[in-house]
């Protein structure tokens, strides 16, 4: 009961103060700090690195690491000038030589990732690269991946709950944890998916990129589906309207950057 009753209360006290507000201004419930997640973020970037390293799949191709730092690199300088919080973050990228996988992620605090099969199966334009990273950069800068480990967190303490409610086994514990697990690997929330598709048409417009090449890669992303549902979309749901809701947002975004100036490149960490 004593359990029970600390686990109850915890989830009162987290539920009355873990009300924050996104870098965008929505309203996010927020268990687990933005600190905290760059924090976590770090090991777990580490830990996968090792992983990829392990199976021989880190790319040793130049031409591509260039053109993937040049193009990120400005996006995450519109990024750092946007969002001046970032400008101290870890931006890196380790690019995956798997070409089967059409892939990218960014993680809290800059760390990136980026797989060969994107450019293999897509034949992305430079353009359509810039609003990959731009949606994946705004993941980060949104604090969304905090939003996606509080969530887990809530549903831990829940379990736990009903644990101590029962019988408080220790399967129920070890339930707890892997459900939490399987939170944190889940698909943002449309919510999130769609911040992130304005904030980061936003990023790559200022970068120096056409906006209209958001609107390309889905139809890209749309096609590749229709054949073979890529890992991309396996974590990011595309509604129906997406693309309809993209297109209506070129004039605007456009307008941020009529002449399409391209930003200098901020120097991000090639992972080796």
């Amino acid at each position: 009961m004593r359990l029970l009753n600390i686990a109850a209360g915890s989830l009162l006290i987290f539920a009355l103060t873990a009300c924050s507000t996104s870098p965008t201004g929505r309203s996010q419930f927020l268990i687990v700090s933005p600190e905290s997640a760059i924090q976590q973020s770090r090991g777990a970037y580490s830990q996968a690195v090792e992983a990829i390293r392990e199976e021989g799949q880190i790319a040793q191709d130049p031409l591509l690491e260039a053109r993937i730092r040049r193009i990120a690199g400005r996006v995450v300088t519109a990024a750092v000038n946007d969002f001046p919080r970032s400008a101290n973050w870890d931006w890196s990228v380790v690019v995956v030589e798997d070409d089967e996988t059409v892939n990218a992620w960014c993680m809290a605090g800059g760390r990136m990732a980026v797989y060969t099969g994107l450019f293999e199966q897509l034949k992305l334009t430079d353009a359509e690269f810039a609003q990959i990273m731009g949606h994946e950069i705004s993941h980060a800068l949104a604090n969304h991946t905090a939003e996606r480990m509080s969530r887990a967190m809530a549903i831990q303490l829940g379990l736990i709950a009903v644990s101590a409610a029962t019988d408080g086994s220790q399967s129920a514990g070890q339930g707890a944890e892997l459900l939490a697990q399987v939170a944190l690997e889940l698909p943002n929330s449309r919510t999130a998916e769609t911040e992130a598709d304005r904030l980061g048409m936003r990023l790559a417009t200022l970068a120096g990129y056409d906006p209209e090449a958001a609107v390309t890669l889905w139809q890209k992303m749309s096609e590749l589906g229709e054949k073979r549902p890529p890992e991309f979309l396996s974590t990011h749901p595309a509604p129906n309207d997406r693309q309809a809701r993209l297109n209506a947002m070129i004039p605007s975004m456009r307008s941020l950057n009529p002449t399409g100036s391209k930003l200098p490149a901020t120097e991000i960490i090639i992972v080796n």
